[in-house]
């Protein structure tokens, strides 16, 4: 799920961008660090790229006369987000089909959850809006929060029109899964 881990690479600087003591400061090298791994957004290896947590070094500046540019070398800590195969999560329901509900968890938009792997669930038809439902009149619906755990990840480069994205299948199946009652909820007002 979390993970905090080191990463090193070279962040890279038009020649132009040098002051007048032929360096860049370590801010601009901070900031361009934080637009590459923004862009970067998620690899397989290792989830998503949610924050630097520490900085480690910053190296010597490097040259390159073909391209024209300069480089820092870097080296820091990074917490990820990588979805696994077992891992219990919360999600919040954003779209409803017949068929299952989208969730989304953290920094993942794509987590399917089929009305197959929802035990005692059955979707509802009401007069203004769809619902999946139990004997207990538990409701699943847009906007409500759910324990599932994760039984299948894919992650794609591209696939659509979505970039660096994991895909989940989640499910039910399991004890202490399903609907949340959150604290401030208004599931126990009279």
């Amino acid at each position: 799920m979390f993970r905090e881990l080191e990463f090193s690479g070279r962040v890279g600087f038009p020649i132009n961008s040098l002051d007048g003591n032929g360096s860049v400061a370590h801010s601009s090298v901070v900031t361009c660090l934080l637009k590459e791994l923004l862009l970067l957004k998620s690899t397989k290896e290792h989830g998503y790229f949610l924050a630097i947590t520490k900085l480690k070094s910053i190296g010597n500046v490097e040259y390159e006369e073909e391209s024209s540019d300069i480089f820092y070398p870097v080296a820091f800590f990074c917490r990820t987000f990588l979805p696994v195969k077992g891992d219990v999560m919360l999600g919040v329901v954003h779209k409803l089909y017949n068929r299952g509900v989208f969730l989304r968890c953290g920094p993942m938009q794509f987590v399917y959850l089929s009305a197959t792997k929802m035990p005692n669930f059955h979707y509802v038809r009401l007069k203004t809006q769809e619902v999946f439902m139990n004997d207990d009149l538990t409701r699943i619906e847009t906007g409500v929060v759910i324990r599932f755990v994760v039984f299948a990840v894919s992650w794609r480069k591209k696939h659509w029109d979505a970039e660096r994205e994991f895909f989940v299948l989640a499910s039910l199946e399991g004890d202490c899964l399903g609907p949340v009652s959150l604290p401030g909820s208004d599931e126990l007002d009279s």
